[in-house]
């Protein structure tokens, strides 16, 4: 099982930086860049819906299944 993750690509689509996001959402910019890359492990549904407030996307925007 592989979770995708596509916050870079809607970041980018926004136009927001990293910084400017995590000061946002109230997240350090180091745990933001931890799920940002993909090597996080799990994601608290309060920062997703953060996340997808601030973004003005759905969580499957950002989050993506692909199967092995």
């Amino acid at each position: 099982m592989a979770i995708i993750v596509n916050l870079d690509v809607m970041m980018a689509k926004r136009k927001i930086s990293l910084g400017e996001l995590a000061e946002r959402i109230d997240i350090t910019p180091a745990n933001l860049s931890i799920l940002k890359t993909g090597k996080a492990k799990a994601i608290r549904f309060s920062t997703l819906e953060a996340i997808c407030k601030e973004l003005n996307c759905q969580p499957a925007d950002i989050l993506e299944y692909q199967a092995d």
